[in-house]
């Protein structure tokens, strides 16, 4: 089993600062990267940053310069530090673990794990 906490959303002025956090805990053996994504009304989910057990990352063009994501890999944690929010962020922030190998009801499985997800608000 696999679960994924993730917390630090609510509601922002803009230009304002937030910090959101995902702890992935449960049988795991390894995971490729962690990412995250958001969802905003009306819109396809889309990817906001990635980053990779090596460090390496991976940014929206929307986000460059004002999201910044990073990770705890011995305790599969991501974290994005997101600043000078817009309206336009305003969305249900999903964490992911990518190509993670973890066990269940006995089985060991290679899959993406997605998160509840947070609600961020930026207001105008």
């Amino acid at each position: 089993q696999v679960q994924l906490v993730e917390s630090g959303g609510g509601l922002v002025q803009v230009g304002g600062s937030l910090r959101l956090s995902c702890v992935a805990s449960g049988s795991i053996i390894s995971v490729n990267a962690m990412g995250w994504y958001r969802q905003a009304p009306g819109k396809q989910r889309e990817l906001v940053a990635t980053i990779t057990k090596g460090g390496t990352t991976t940014y929206a063009d929307s986000v460059e310069g004002r999201f910044t994501i990073s990770r705890d890999n011995t305790k599969n944690t991501v974290y994005l530090q997101m600043s000078s929010l817009k309206p336009e962020d305003t969305a249900v922030y999903c964490c992911k673990l990518e190509a993670a190998r973890y066990y269940s009801g006995g089985y060991l499985l290679l899959a993406d794990a997605w998160g509840q997800g947070t609600l961020v608000t930026v207001s105008s």
